[in-house]
């Protein structure tokens, strides 16, 4: 029952969280309202939880929930009706761009929050109407521009909210990188991002998918053997050069995902990890890097991309996935909490707390 009011914890400043009411809005033709069950939490959410810029807002862009109220014009556009279950994208695209008309949505830019006067999902300031733009709250507006995802019938919530993670995996793994038969993969930091390119590297049927981390990874590391990985190295403990050409015979890596955080010196060290006509992926962010060796990638024709973001087909996959019950992707979700606790989650995500987790969600009903 819709009470005319949502409930939401907001950030107000570096790492401050208060709980606010908000009435509910009215629903135009073409736009929606969203009762949310769940909300996972991204990496990217204590980066912004951590900055008080620009104002308060309601953090959360990983969203699932049922279609509480949607007018006939985006019930159209959007293929579902009231009660369905939905995932959303936070991209708000324009719909009518070079990007958007090629299905590059991500990189719209209607969707860059970077750029003045944008609206996305997660990162909105409350100050914009009608303030409801993030997932840890009780309801979301479902603006007219949104990117909904029908959840497949048997997937839960819980899992459903970790659509996002695991369609960037299949973007950056298998769209962005070309795993499949034959290829080799290694994906170094095994959190929730870096598992999901485990996942779509084993559906996308590579034959070795060597995952790095430290030491103290070890259950992520059982994971990530649950979930597809035919190795695991501990860089503190061995070289993950001289294991990836000990497992390859020599033959080194066809792609190399950094999702390791340790930015841009990790460069140089990932590309000396790949065969001739390699892929390095990264999403791994910093200030630039001197020493990095250009010959290197002409003679070896390497191929370097930065990663942002996922497509609409990308999340799809990850949707069908959970829905063919073939992995144990349900092992990922390690924490639940409800709105009175979303700083405490946030900290975790962030590491400040002596608790480890992968992925993190809030039920704002709890």
């Amino acid at each position: 029952m819709t009470t005319g009011f949502s409930r939401a914890a907001v950030a107000v400043g570096s790492v401050k969280t208060e709980l606010m009411d908000f009435p509910l809005p009215e629903i135009p033709t073409d736009a929606g309202l969203l009762r949310i069950a769940v909300t996972g939490i991204c990496g990217s959410d204590w980066g912004m939880y951590k900055n008080d810029k620009p104002g308060p807002r309601i953090l959360g862009h990983e969203m699932v929930g049922t279609i509480e109220k949607i007018g006939p014009a985006a019930s159209y556009r959007w293929g579902v009706k009231e009660g369905d279950l939905v995932a959303l994208e936070e991209y708000l695209p324009c719909g009518h761009c070079e990007y958007c008309r090629s299905g590059e949505i991500r990189s719209c830019l209607e969707t860059d929050q970077r750029l003045p006067g944008k609206v996305r999902f997660g990162s909105t300031p409350i100050s914009i109407q009608p303030s409801l733009w993030g997932g840890y709250s009780q309801f979301a507006y479902l603006h007219p521009r949104s990117v909904v995802h029908k959840v497949p019938a048997g997937v839960a919530p819980q899992m459903a909210a970790m659509a996002l993670p695991i369609g960037n995996g299949f973007q950056w793994i298998y769209f962005d990188g070309g795993a499949g038969p034959g290829k080799v993969v290694v994906i170094q930091g095994p959190g929730q991002q870096g598992l999901g390119g485990v996942i779509a590297a084993k559906i996308a049927g590579a034959d070795e998918i060597i995952v790095s981390g430290l030491s103290h990874d070890a259950q992520r590391f059982e994971l990530a053997k649950a979930l597809g990985a035919t190795h695991t190295i501990a860089v503190d403990r061995e070289d993950l050069g001289a294991a990836v050409a000990r497992i390859t015979n020599g033959r080194m890596a066809d792609i190399c995902l950094d999702c390791s955080g340790l930015g841009p010196r990790n460069l140089m060290p990932s590309l000396l990890l790949l065969r001739k006509r390699g892929v390095l992926l990264t999403v791994s962010r910093g200030a630039p890097v001197d020493g990095f060796d250009v010959d290197r990638m002409i003679n070896n024709q390497l191929t370097l991309k930065g990663l942002r973001g996922h497509s609409f087909e990308a999340v799809e996959m990850a949707l069908r996935t959970m829905a063919s019950n073939r992995l144990p992707l349900e092992l990922m979700s390690t924490h639940k909490f409800g709105l009175n606790d979303v700083d405490k989650a946030l900290k975790i995500v962030g590491g400040q707390m002596e608790e480890r987790s992968i992925h993190v969600s809030i039920d704002p009903w709890m």
